[in-house]
């Protein structure tokens, strides 16, 4: 049975309400987490773009998380049964920037549902729709990218290779991945996926050399970039990931910045890009 037998394109138009303060302690906790001890928030501080992440999260029940540490299939997205889940990519606009102390919304539609074949096997990409309200007004409206996917051949470990040169007026930083780091990351945003903290799982299931590097935490790592080197804001942010990265060897987040944007991208312990990014400055 093929996944379009299962007309995966009747959860397009699929909704999902979710209403939660903006607390504080998640916002000290990543800055934590990101190694920054000077960024200082407080009650009535704006919230950093891409933040948001670690509000409306799933809160599936422990009876109902799969094999996988993900929760079971089904509900607002579709029910696909690929075994591999990645968070892809997005695209967002920030209006205005969240307040923390204050509750706000986030509405969520599924737009779109599509299968296709490639070199690697059957692939489903949904793309859901989110728009984040407070006090009345759009602050955040934002794509996701997901893609299910069938198991691939075993990944191999990157070669070790001297990062590329640095063009001139770059920003960039060099992260040593481990364990806590994953570990801490995906308890900020409730993420059971056990590719980033079961190694058994991780080599011996799904065939990667190490633990995972969450893409959502790569991205977080960009756009802080920003974040410490600019004090304009930012008003738009999109990323894509080309290939994971693990928990095996340093890797680098680099920005460049040009006028009113900042091209970012990640690199991995071999020099080769793994995820690219652009931030919109306003």
């Amino acid at each position: 049975m093929t996944e379009t037998a299962v007309n995966y394109t009747d959860w397009i138009g699929s909704t999902e309400h979710r209403e939660e303060e903006i607390c504080l302690t998640p916002a000290i906790n990543l800055c934590m987490t990101l190694d920054d001890t000077d960024a200082g928030f407080a009650h009535g501080a704006p919230l950093p773009p891409v933040w948001h992440w670690l509000y409306f999260l799933p809160r599936a029940p422990q009876s109902k998380i799969g094999s996988d540490g993900h929760p079971e299939r089904g509900g607002f997205l579709p029910p696909v049964t690929l075994p591999r889940r990645m968070f892809a990519g997005a695209r967002m606009r920030f209006l205005k920037p969240l307040i923390i102390g204050r509750a706000a919304n986030r509405e969520g539609t599924v737009v779109n549902v599509q299968e296709k074949t490639g070199g690697s096997g059957t692939l489903v990409f949904v793309t859901v729709q989110y728009r984040i309200e407070q006090d009345g007004a759009v602050c955040i409206e934002e794509e996701q990218d997901i893609v299910y996917r069938e198991p691939g051949a075993p990944v191999p470990a990157p070669e070790p290779q001297p990062f590329p040169d640095l063009p001139d007026g770059a920003w960039s930083q060099v992260i040593t991945p481990d364990p806590v780091l994953l570990f801490r990351f995906s308890a900020l945003t409730f993420n059971g996926h056990r590719i980033h903290i079961d190694r058994p799982y991780a080599t011996q299931e799904e065939g990667y050399p190490g633990l995972v590097v969450h893409g959502p935490l790569t991205a977080i790592q960009l756009i802080d970039l920003v974040r410490r080197n600019s004090d304009r804001p930012v008003s738009g942010f999109s990323f894509r990931g080309r290939a994971p990265l693990f928990d095996l060897a340093p890797y680098r987040v680099v920005g460049v910045p040009s006028g009113d944007t900042v091209e970012l991208e990640a690199q991995g312990p071999d020099g080769k890009t793994t995820m690219t990014a652009s931030a919109d400055l306003g």
